[in-house]
């Protein structure tokens, strides 16, 4: 009996196929592509096959910050004890890991980003639908360390905790773009630092001690 041997016919994942291109363009010619017809045809595919993955260059853009923190999300869920973790911990956690998986792209991000930021604390334009996801994100541990009360619930400041720690995500990202020494130690002793103020500014203080006091004898009067 004969034996037909069946030929295997790997599908061409073409998302990955222009992202890729995309970096490697970047990363070869310092610039974004002249043209979406141009990039479409080196990477021997028509114009309406790019479009059904992307709408523009920006549209690229965005997804890369997007898969770096769908990239983070799941090497956390790795770790197997982010869920023990208390409300500081877990945010340490995604700012370490983050910058983990951004290392693996920082020829790509430093040719995009660096010197290019119009504030300190800035992050890209294209950054909009990363914010959307990281936002849904840490406003399940902010919520959790408010449940623990190691987060304070304060009216009106309480609804932008989760503005701030963006902020912070944008800092991190700036400072590890500019920082040059070794192993970018400086940046893990930056995340400690400002992850620290962060969690100590939004927990219990003397200050709401000092208000519920004040509100408890204004009260009782």
């Amino acid at each position: 009996m004969e034996s037909t041997t069946v030929k295997k016919t790997t599908k061409k994942d073409y998302r990955m196929v222009i992202l890729d291109g995309f970096k490697n363009h970047v990363l070869e010619h310092g610039e974004l592509p002249k043209s979406v017809f141009k990039f479409a045809k080196d990477l021997k595919m028509k114009e309406e096959e790019f479009y059904t993955y992307f709408t523009s260059f920006d549209a690229i853009k965005s997804t890369i910050l997007v898969d770096i923190f769908d990239e983070t999300l799941a090497d956390i869920e790795k770790q197997g004890v982010f869920e023990e973790y208390s409300a500081r911990e877990k945010f340490l956690s995604f700012l370490f890991t983050w910058i983990e998986v951004l290392k693996k792209n920082r020829s790509y991000l430093l040719s995009m980003y660096e010197n290019k930021a119009k504030s300190a604390m800035a992050l890209p334009k294209e950054s909009s639908e990363f914010k959307e996801k990281f936002k849904g994100f840490v406003s399940e541990i902010i919520l959790e360390g408010k449940e623990t009360e190691e987060i304070a619930s304060r009216p009106v400041i309480s609804d932008r905790y989760d503005e701030a720690l963006w902020i912070q995500v944008g800092f991190v990202f700036r400072y590890w773009l500019d920082d040059r020494s070794p192993r970018f130690e400086k940046t893990d002793a930056a995340i400690e630092k400002s992850v620290n103020l962060a969690f100590d500014l939004m927990g219990k203080s003397a200050l709401d001690s000092f208000l519920d006091f004040a509100k408890f004898m204004y009260q009782s009067k």
